[in-house]
């Protein structure tokens, strides 16, 4: 865990993995930039100390930007040298048996209790709140405006809690913020979000939606608001799993939430659902288009508190590969255990970063009885966010599916188009610009499994080409001296 975000960046200098940037920059377009061509070439993390505000004014404070912008600094993040740590952490968590005895029974007991730690915990005062900002005024924070025709300035990476009315539960999600004057934004809660459901559940009680915004804080926060947890589940128990300590949350100052002790930032405030909405957009997205202009809520902040030394942690989205790309690889490895206590016959998956994750999935089975693809098909188009799926390819357990150049030859040359490729239709992201309806179309799934003769193919199907472990055995041992340097 990270005490701030100033020790996560005191880390990351420490690996040589940070930049300060003094040079004066605009926050319009410029940092934007930069920001793309250093992720791109797969470069460090940047700390812009003086930045020039989409005001024209000097930001009092300093702006971070791709500080989860490597696979290694993903993991980083959260706390760990590799992401598949937390993976086989999890694994071993969801394969735990029940105790059959009474030994069993008292030796759960430390398990229990270290996983009780991880829960939140409310304290009486944190530095978030050392400074309480009056009058309430947004153009302190050094938002960006990221690309050209995007509608206005964002805030792009906000982690957003909101709380059930009816059980209390709390939500934390990411939705991008477009800043309309000091003391209003956006508020994009897409239809399929956690957020959107509290906003029509508030609406049916006509009553205001408390929000509180945080920025900032341990990076394990951000990455924890974009978790594809199932619904009614507090994000910030995942964020003290994976920082081993439950996380601690102070009251907010004029709304019945909490928030993170340590953060940079709150903006608390609320939504009224019986507002009319208020044209958001056109936003450069994660898919590399715009994202049109559309109706969405009106967020009013009624108080901004921040620490004495705080930073100004953001993000941008757009052409692939962005930072964006190594936060979604990590919940696709860290997700991987609990998916496969539904599906154990899952060996691997890959959403790839260029397929922006929910237009692509490549799966591998072990395949186990006639139409076994076209059932995992099905059933990833079922499950939460992962029935976004524009097209699914589902391999045997021998492809490497993290290896593109061997499922495009595997792919390639296991399917016949009209026999293998399944069609279907229901709900897609709600930034799919490529669809007829809104957040509605098709679906296609690949079978590229080896064919049986129960799936009615009627020839024998060829044995793959593989070198004999003798020959290889022999020729590693004379490897060296052939003198082959590849």
């Amino acid at each position: 865990m990270y005490p701030s975000l100033r020790h996560f960046i005191n880390f990351l200098e420490s690996k040589n993995q940070l930049i300060r940037i003094q040079d004066p920059i605009r926050a319009e377009l410029e940092i934007t930039e930069i920001t793309d061509r250093v992720t791109k070439a797969g470069g460090p993390a940047l700390l812009f100390e003086n930045v020039i505000k989409v005001d024209g004014q000097k930001s009092q404070f300093p702006l971070l930007i791709n500080s989860y912008g490597t696979w290694q600094r993903m993991a980083w993040a959260l706390g760990v040298e590799d992401v598949e740590q937390i993976a086989r952490e999890i694994d071993e968590v969801i394969k735990t048996q029940p105790p059959s005895g009474l030994l069993d029974k008292l030796r759960m007991i430390p398990k229990l209790a270290k996983l009780g730690s991880y829960l939140p915990k409310t304290v009486s005062k944190g530095a978030c709140q050392q400074v309480v900002q009056a009058p309430v005024d947004l153009s302190i924070l050094p938002y960006l405006k990221c690309w050209p025709q995007d509608g206005g300035p964002y805030i792009t990476f906000p982690v957003v809690i909101t709380k059930d009315p009816d059980t209390g539960i709390r939500n934390v999600g990411t939705y991008r913020m477009q800043v309309f004057d000091k003391q209003t934004t956006g508020m994009h809660w897409q239809i399929h979000k956690g957020g959107a459901k509290h906003f029509q559940r508030y609406r049916e009680l006509r009553q205001k939606i408390p929000v509180a915004v945080v920025l900032g804080g341990d990076p394990t926060y951000g990455y924890a608001a974009t978790a594809p947890l199932p619904d009614n589940v507090d994000e910030m128990i995942l964020a003290g799993f994976i920082r081993k300590q439950g996380v601690e949350m102070v009251r907010c100052k004029t709304i019945d939430l909490e928030v993170p002790a340590d953060a940079d930032f709150i903006l608390e405030g609320y939504v009224d659902p019986m507002e009319p909405l208020v044209q958001e957009g056109p936003f450069g997205d994660h898919t590399g288009y715009y994202s049109l202009a559309d109706n969405y809520p009106l967020f009013h902040v009624t108080a901004i508190t921040h620490r004495k030394d705080a930073i100004y942690p953001t993000t941008i989205v757009g052409p692939p590969l962005q930072e964006d790309g190594f936060i979604g690889k990590a919940s696709e490895r860290i997700f991987l255990p609990l998916i496969k206590t539904t599906f154990p016959e899952i060996r691997d998956m890959n959403l790839p970063i260029e397929a922006c994750f929910h237009n692509l999935a490549i799966v591998s089975i072990k395949k186990q009885y006639p139409g076994h693809a076209k059932k995992m098909m099905h059933s990833f188009w079922g499950m939460g966010q992962l029935m976004f799926s524009k097209c699914i390819i589902v391999v045997d357990d021998d492809v490497n599916v993290q290896d593109l150049r061997e499922v495009t030859w595997r792919v390639a040359n296991n399917i016949d188009p009209r026999r293998d490729i399944t069609f279907a239709e229901g709900p897609l992201d709600a930034l799919d610009h490529s669809a007829d309806q809104f957040a509605y179309g098709s679906k296609m799934g690949i079978d590229a499994t080896t064919k049986w003769k129960e799936e009615g193919f009627p020839r024998e199907w060829p044995p793959l080409i593989k070198m004999t472990e003798d020959v290889k055995r022999k020729i590693d041992t004379i490897w060296k001296q052939l003198g082959i340097h590849v």
